[in-house]
């Protein structure tokens, strides 16, 4: 099993994506995609006049804030406009994908944080009306009928909350749960850095391979969203996933390219 992560920046060149995996799909690889958003997703919420949050959270992580309009506005733009943009791609490449959120049959489920901890100009506040939560399990068997019967799934968040509620989750770690629950060979997470660099954005310091027992050292290199990532790379190597790759979704054939050894290789 792979699965491949796709980020949500505007420098992805998608056709090559799609082409890449269609040929491994076509090959006999059992393959699930996850696919983000958030470039588009800001500005569309910037049109609308919702513009997006971002809070930092007291371990220093960034996130958005995801309130009740942001999340109605995140589900159009990632189960609607861009979830059907990967699947319209694939059925043309000659693939059958069905693409789902993970709100759908609990594809991701886990708790939803009721309260968020965050700090605010060096200022403590605890938000509420927060609709983020972490995905804690796979519903493999809905995945496990979809692949069997030869359908490609294409899945983006959102996942469903213990009692039932869309939640805003990491696209990243929800990817990184997912290879676990699989027991994947590998998690190649795409976006538009060649993969962990030293000193970003100098991608001539590119981390070209981290032993699986120190890749949490690895994290104080991790610049805004690669921090999730590295903490994606670290919970699904601790769970069994046979490697990890951040890679450049920039290029022709990337996920081919990843699995031959470029980008940052965790394992």
């Amino acid at each position: 099993m792979l699965v491949v992560k796709v980020g949500g920046g505007k420098d992805l060149h998608i056709d090559a994506i799609v082409a890449d995996v269609a040929r491994l799909w076509q090959a006999g690889q059992r393959l699930i995609l996850v696919h983000g958003g958030a470039e588009t997703t800001n500005e569309i919420a910037e049109a609308l006049g919702h513009p997006p949050q971002f809070v930092t959270s007291e371990s220093g992580y960034v996130s958005r804030r995801t309130d009740r309009r942001t999340l109605e506005i995140f589900e159009m733009v990632y189960c609607g406009l861009l979830n059907k943009m990967w699947v319209e791609k694939f059925q043309q490449a000659g693939v059958n994908a069905v693409g789902l959120s993970g709100l759908d049959g609990r594809i991701f489920e886990g708790r939803r944080k009721d309260r968020l901890r965050v700090r605010v100009n060096g200022r403590r506040l605890v938000l509420r009306d927060d609709w983020t939560g972490t995905v804690e399990r796979i519903n493999t068997e809905l995945l496990g009928l979809l692949l069997d019967n030869g359908y490609l799934p294409v899945l983006t968040p959102p996942g469903a909350s213990d009692q039932g509620e869309a939640i805003n989750v990491d696209g990243d770690r929800a990817a990184g749960q997912l290879a676990a629950a699989f027991h994947a060979e590998a998690l190649v997470i795409l976006s538009d850095v060649p993969g962990l660099l030293r000193e970003f954005p100098d991608e001539s310091t590119l981390i070209r391979e981290i032993p699986r027992a120190r890749v949490e050292e690895f994290m104080s290199f991790a610049q805004g969203r690669m921090k999730k990532k590295v903490m994606a790379a670290v919970e699904a190597v601790g769970q069994g996933v046979g490697r990890v790759v951040f890679a450049d979704g920039r290029v022709e054939e990337p996920v081919s390219r990843a699995l031959a050894g470029e980008g940052t290789q965790i394992g």
